[in-house]
């Protein structure tokens, strides 16, 4: 087709489906240019294993914050039992690697299906809460998840937790060079904005938007309410558990506390996506990027002479972002954005 032949198919495209396609390719250029600002620091941290590592873990709780943004954000369902899904991925990788010799990327998928199942069965009565009430339940279920991992000897070993032994090769998800680390978190990253890109201008999206705004109107319109948010927790609770196993693998030792902890890993979701900005695209990765650092510094030269005082500091970061970032770093960084157009114009 030549030149003259795609203007005239352009100018031959009704104009919503023109418009449709300008809006996918702007997005599709967004995310591009974002993914690859957000793959910036792996190169510069290549040097430094201090910083490495944490390059690591805010790509991975980068992503785990946006598979909790799916129906945390889109749909506001405030979900703090999310380590539960988390836990599900973690064990069933490690246990069936260690015990079957079964290698992660087996054992991830199995891990995604028991999740989304577990996610099911607990979600359909849950949903018919709200507000506080939903919240409360699922962190419920989060306490209740971690008592049956800690006194069950079989097959999570209990306290005890599971040792990973150390196995170097891409089959095993285990690497001796840790930027290999990186590249792995990145991509789950990508993954996850990548499908939560795609679920937002989708129908289910829309769906669970209307929902987030008005649930008795929502229905209203037509929409399955309830059938839209189990299919949000699904998708939310198989790229946590994905996550899950990410995490097991490149910390190669789990235990009830690491990965059921209400504050580490239930909380620590939800408010890296209030941070960045709940209910966008940007924010869950935007809250990693502040958080994630800001902690590692403080455990790092602050609570050697004062214990405990990280996490004074990184609760008063918390408590001032939400009060003066209602919107979170993303709706601050698009009002900034707005301003400085209205101010050329």
């Amino acid at each position: 087709m030549d030149s003259n032949e795609a203007d005239a198919t352009v100018l031959t495209t009704p104009a919503p489906a023109r418009q449709v396609l300008e809006s996918g390719a702007r997005a599709a250029a967004k995310f591009t240019a974002g993914m690859a600002l957000a793959l910036l620091p792996l190169p510069l941290a290549l040097a430094d294993s201090y910083w490495l590592d944490i390059v690591v873990v805010t790509y991975l709780m980068a992503g785990l914050a946006g598979a909790w943004n799916i129906i945390g954000g889109f749909a506001g369902q405030f979900s703090l039992g999310h380590g539960v899904f988390f836990g599900i991925g973690a064990y069933t990788a490690a246990i069936l690697f260690t015990d079957a010799g079964m290698s992660p990327w087996f054992g991830m998928p199995i891990g995604m299906v028991l999740a989304t199942a577990v996610a099911l069965l607990i979600s359909w009565p849950t949903f018919r809460l709200r507000g506080p009430f939903f919240a409360i339940a699922t962190m419920a279920f989060n306490q209740v998840a971690f008592v049956l991992v800690n006194y069950l000897d079989w097959p999570t070993n209990g306290p005890r937790g599971i040792l990973i032994p150390f196995q170097a090769g891409l089959a095993s998800m285990i690497f001796q060079q840790r930027w290999r680390y990186g590249v792995l978190t990145f991509l789950y990253l990508l993954l996850v904005t990548g499908i939560a890109l795609l679920l937002r201008r989708s129908r289910l999206g829309y769906a669970l938007l209307a929902v987030r705004e008005d649930e008795e109107a929502a229905r209203a319109a037509g929409i399955d309410v309830l059938g839209a948010k189990l299919r949000g927790m699904a998708i939310s609770a198989a790229l946590t558990a994905a996550g899950g196993t990410l995490f097991a693998m490149y910390l190669r030792f789990i235990d009830p506390p690491t990965v059921f902890s209400l504050p580490d890993i239930g909380v620590r979701f939800a408010l890296l996506a209030l941070i960045g900005g709940i209910g966008t695209l940007p924010g869950p990765v935007l809250g990693a990027a502040l958080i994630v650092p800001v902690e590692n510094f403080l455990r790092a030269h602050i609570t050697t002479d004062w214990p405990g005082a990280d996490l004074v500091v990184l609760g008063a970061v918390m408590v001032l972002a939400a009060r003066f970032l209602r919107r979170g770093i993303a709706g601050a960084l698009a009002d900034g954005v707005r301003a400085l157009g209205r101010r050329r114009q």
